[in-house]
Order: structure tokens, then sequence, then C-alpha cells
């Protein structure tokens, strides 16, 4: 059987799909396509789920089936190999949940993430003083010190992602709650991180706008989420939506769509981009 792993790879996912389609596109079912690895009609739902890794001995077998020619086989078989290499991030296995490692993999595959924030400041956008402060305010005796620094250094990684060769365009709109609020020890912390944001909101690809406090209600005051678009035709739109002890992944097109009309709508109500640099440069003023 293939082998499980804590968190599927983006190119895993896609590999998955496109898998099924040649699938279906030449007539058979899964337990047709079972039969032809001697497994279980499970583990060709498991592979075109991306609930394990992709065997090159099983693809081959596979795409030969579908009516995959030769060169096209070895294209994919190369693509599978390259996908099936762990993420960076799985190096910090030890405190990652399986939850947060598939929004790292998504994160770092995304062309797009759009997102609204209520309380915090986003984790590609923290300082490493902020970060500690959130995580320690957060863990609840549930994390030791040495276990959030390990979440701190992730965090930290993480943040590369903004300013790598092919970066996402990343636009988040955030309460006015979370530059108000203090965090940390001493209003230096908030200084920091005001000076982060500002750095951040200068960069080609980051679009920062603060829902002021002013503008009254608003349709995303349900709960913080991220709408992550790809540039792989077979990865539909996904909404991340987090809770205190997990997270939901939304696909489906109803809901979706209802996230992006919401977002729309709040980026249309909160302040401008440059309207939120002025707002910051006020609150930075006022610690």
């Amino acid at each position: 059987m293939s082998e499980p792993r804590s968190a599927p790879t983006v190119g895993q996912v896609v590999l998955g799909r496109r898998l099924q389609d040649l699938r279906e596109r030449c007539g058979l079912k899964r337990e047709e396509a079972a039969k032809l690895l001697r497994v279980a009609p499970a583990t060709i739902r498991r592979m075109e789920t991306a609930e394990v890794a992709l065997k090159i001995p099983y693809v081959q077998v596979l795409l030969t089936a579908y009516g995959v020619g030769p060169e096209e086989a070895g294209v994919f078989t190369g693509l599978v190999e390259e996908a099936n290499k762990p993420g960076w991030w799985q190096r910090f296995h030890d405190i990652l949940p399986d939850w947060f490692s598939v929004y790292v993999s998504l994160e770092g595959a995304a062309s797009l993430l759009r997102g609204y924030e209520p309380h915090f400041v986003p984790g590609l956008l923290q300082t490493e003083d902020y970060a500690r402060a959130v995580l320690h305010a957060g863990a609840v005796g549930r994390s030791s010190p040495e276990e959030t620094e390990r979440h701190v250094a992730l965090r930290m990684a993480r943040q590369s992602l903004l300013t790598s060769e092919n970066a996402p365009r990343f636009w988040v709109v955030m309460d006015e709650t979370v530059v108000r609020r203090p965090v940390g020890d001493s209003p230096e912390v908030m200084r920091a991180q005001i000076d982060r944001l500002l750095d951040a909101a200068d960069l080609p690809n980051v679009t920062l706008q603060i829902a002021e406090f002013a503008n009254g209600h608003h349709p995303g005051t349900y709960g913080p989420f991220v709408i992550f678009r790809f540039a792989e035709p077979e990865l539909p739109d996904m909404v991340f939506s987090e809770y205190l002890t997990g997270a939901v992944y939304l696909d489906a097109r109803p809901e979706v769509a209802t996230h992006l009309e919401v977002m729309d709508r709040m980026a249309a109500q909160a302040a401008t981009a440059q309207s939120t640099k002025e707002i910051l440069r006020d609150v930075r003023k006022e610690l």
C-alpha cells in the first residue's frame, strides 16, 4: 500500500486529480483500476485524493491502462517524483498539526491569498516578538517554551514566501481591533509590529486594508478566513477557516462564492491601501 503522509503537497493533490480525470475519461471505475494494481478500491480513492504518496510503479501501470503514451507518462512520473519530496515545513513535523500542514502547503502554492483577520496580524506579517506573545497567550498551558520557539521559527520561515521569486499576491483586510489591541509586555512590541506592517504595505504584491470602527458592521464579522487561488486549473479556489482546535477547508463552489462576495464587500467598505498606511502611522504615533 502507498505510504501515508502527514499532509499532502499541492503537487500530490494536482496529480491525484489528474489521475482521476484520466481514469474517468477512459471509462474505468475505481474497482477496475484497483484490480490492475491488486489493491482495494479505497487505495485508488486515496491516491486520487492525495491521502497517500503516489508510488511510481502503481502510477506507471495506471497510466498505461488509461492510454497515456510513453512520452507523456515519463513526464507524469517525473512530476510524481518531484511532488513526493517532503515540503520544507515537514522539518517542523514535531509541532505542526496535520490540519495546518495542509495550510502551509496551500499557502506556498497559491498565486493569490485573500484574507480577513479580526483578531491578530496575519502570521505572514508578524514580528518575532509579536508572534511569540500571540503563541504564548494561545497555548493555554499546552506548549512548553521550547515548543513555542519552534512555532515562532516556523512562522518566520513562512514569511520568506512574500519576497520569493514567484511570490503570491497577498491581500488582507484587518479589523481596526488588530492594530488597537496591545500585544506583548511592552509598547515596543506593537511599535515594531506596526513598522513591519508599514514595510509590508510597500511591497508590490501586498495589499493591506483596515476595516475601521467608524464604518460599522461588515459582512465578515463571523470569523477569520483565507481564500486560496491557484494557477493550476486542477485546483479550485479554496477557503480556510480556523477555530480554536482545528480548521475546515471548503472548496464547494457555493461556499467559496459566498466568501469571495463577502471579501469583495469588505474590501470596498474598508479603508483604501493608502488610507490604511496613514492609519498605521497614526497608531504608531499613539504608542
